[in-house]
């Protein structure tokens, strides 16, 4: 059983049991101090910022909901982008399936071919774009292709500042797991962004 006295020099841990206690405040600055944060790690997810705003507004509504149930098992922030990162990833699987769906209509009705023009046409203009961007829009777009978990590793680490024990706890995974993640995530991001760096 996890001992919950572990968290408590947690300043952020202490404001949700503040929160608890009926301190709405407390809720306040935990939303202030988390709210852009969030947005963003998600945008890194689903490349849409409304959605990513949306999406982050459910975060903090579990949270609010997590009020007379919560129990520090982790850091705060821990908590909070696993709530943020299983929220994306539930978005991009709807995402999948809709498309999915969506190319099964048009194949059947249109023969498909439309539908994989339209596919082509994006890839060109992401191309296009690639070539506007400098080296940090490449390096996300590598990012993006990455598997979930390598992804997560790499967002959490790059982008958050989190310890390889933090990233353990969000992904559910051990730390030596967390170090192989990263690790083949690093080959994967040489290896894309190698036709970038060519004579």
């Amino acid at each position: 059983m996890t001992d919950t006295s572990n968290y408590l020099s947690d300043d952020d841990v202490i404001l949700m049991l503040k929160f608890q206690q009926g301190d709405n405040s407390a809720f306040e600055q935990l939303l202030e101090k988390y709210h852009a944060p969030i947005i963003n790690f998600i945008f890194k997810f689903i490349a849409d910022r409304f959605e990513a705003e949306d999406l982050a507004q459910n975060v903090f509504l579990s949270i609010y909901r997590s009020q007379k149930t919560y129990v520090p098992r982790a850091k705060f922030s821990t908590w909070i982008y696993t709530i943020a990162r299983n929220l994306a990833l539930n978005e991009l699987r709807r995402k999948r399936n809709r498309k999915e769906s969506s190319l099964e209509e048009t194949i059947e009705n249109e023969g498909g071919n439309m539908q994989k023009q339209r596919a082509d046409n994006n890839v060109s203009s992401a191309a296009k774009e690639l070539e506007k961007q400098e080296l940090a829009g490449i390096v996300k777009e590598v990012i993006d292709s990455l598997p979930q978990h390598q992804k997560t590793a790499v967002i959490l680490r790059r982008y958050e500042n989190f310890s390889y024990d933090e990233i353990a706890r969000v992904i559910g995974c051990s730390v030596s797991a967390v170090k192989s993640l990263l690790s083949r995530a690093k080959s994967a991001l040489k290896e894309g962004l190698a036709p970038y760096f060519k004579g």
